[in-house]
C-alpha cells in the first residue's frame, strides 16, 4: 500500500493538506481502456488536537482543495506524453493518450477527527475513493504525511466514502440514527464492521446499476445484489432473502431463492460461500 515520504514540517496546515490531497489523487488513480480514472472522494483523519485547531477553516480547505485538484488534473490532461517535442508525433501522442477525469460531479472531502489513536500530531491520513458509490475493483488508495503505513480503520475496517456507517460509535450514528444490527466480515479491502441503521439494506458486489446497501469487494461468485436483510420495528425482528445464482446459506442452511426467512439476533451468514458475515441484533 503506498505511503508518504518525508516528515510533517511543524504543525500541519491547509497548504500540507491540500499537497497531500494532490499526492494521493497522483497515486489513487485507476486506468480503464479509454481513459484513467482519478479519486474524487476524499476522508482525511486528522489528530484530535490538529482537527480541533483546524475546524473553523475546513470550508476554506475544501474550496482551495477543488481548485488544486481541477489544475492539476487539467495539467495531466495538457502534458505532452513522455515529455516528446511538439511536433507531429507529439500531436499524434496527445491524440492517442489516455485521458484524465473524475467519476463524480465534483471533489467530496470529509474531516474527521481519528478516534483510534492512529494518527500522530502533525499528520493526515487520506483514504480515498474514485466514486461516490464505490465498486468492487474501483478502488482509491491510502495515504499519509510521515513515513507510516496508513491505520485508521484497522480493527473497524472504516474507509473513505464506502461504508459511512462504519465511522459511526458502536451506539449510533453521527446523525444520532439508531443501530438496529451490526454485521462484521472480511473482504478483499480487510476486516470490516458495517453497521445497519435503516429497515431494509441490500448486499452484494453492486455495479452496472446496482446500488446496494453494503457493497463487498470480492470475486464475481457474489451476486451484483446478493441479499437483502429487513427489520421489523414494530416486533424488532429481522428476515433475510436470497436474490442470487450462487447462493446464501444461514447458519449452515441454504435459502431458497426469493423465499423471505427469519434472520435470528444471531447468526452466520455465508455469501456463495465465498465471504462469512457474522450478524449481529442490538438490543
Amino acid at each position: 500500500m503506498p505511503k508518504a515520504v518525508g516528515e510533517a514540517q511543524g504543525r500541519i496546515s491547509g497548504r500540507i493538506i491540500i499537497e497531500q490531497l494532490i499526492r494521493n489523487m497522483d497515486l489513487g488513480q485507476f486506468e480503464m481502456g479509454y481513459s484513467i480514472l482519478a479519486p474524487c472522494i476524499f476522508s482525511l483523519y486528522l489528530h484530535p488536537d490538529d482537527y480541533a485547531r483546524l475546524t473553523g477553516v475546513f470550508d476554506l480547505i475544501r474550496e482551495d482543495a477543488k481548485k488544486a485538484l481541477a489544475g492539476r488534473l487539467a495539467q495531466m490532461n495538457a502534458k505532452p506524453l513522455g515529455g516528446m517535442p511538439l511536433g507531429f508525433g507529439a500531436l499524434r501522442g496527445a491524440k492517442d493518450r489516455k485521458p484524465y477525469k473524475i467519476a463524480c460531479k465534483d471533489w467530496a472531502f470529509e474531516f474527521f477527527p481519528d478516534s483510534e489513536g492512529a494518527v500522530p500530531l502533525g499528520d493526515v491520513e487520506i483514504h480515498s475513493e474514485l466514486n461516490e458509490t464505490p465498486q468492487p475493483g474501483y478502488h482509491g488508495t491510502k495515504t499519509t504525511l510521515l513515513d507510516r503505513e496508513p491505520s485508521v480503520g484497522s480493527i473497524t475496517g472504516r474507509t473513505g466514502g464506502v461504508r459511512p456507517e462504519t465511522r459511526q460509535s458502536p451506539t449510533a450514528t453521527s446523525s444520532g440514527d439508531r443501530v438496529y444490527a451490526e454485521i462484521r466480515y472480511e473482504d478483499d479491502s480487510g476486516p470490516q464492521l458495517y453497521l445497519m441503521t435503516r429497515d431494509e439494506i441490500s448486499v452484494g458486489r453492486g455495479g452496472d446499476g446496482a446500488q446496494v446497501s453494503l457493497a463487498l469487494y470480492t470475486n464475481d461468485e457474489v451476486s451484483r445484489e446478493h441479499l437483502r436483510m429487513r427489520h421489523d420495528p414494530a416486533q424488532n425482528r429481522f428476515a433475510i432473502v436470497d436474490q442470487s445464482m450462487n447462493g446464501t446459506w444461514l447458519n449452515g442452511k441454504r435459502l431458497a431463492r426469493g423465499v423471505e426467512e427469519t434472520l435470528p439476533a444471531k447468526a452466520q451468514i455465508s455469501v456463495a460461500e465465498v465471504i462469512t458475515l457474522q450478524f449481529e441484533a442490538r438490543p
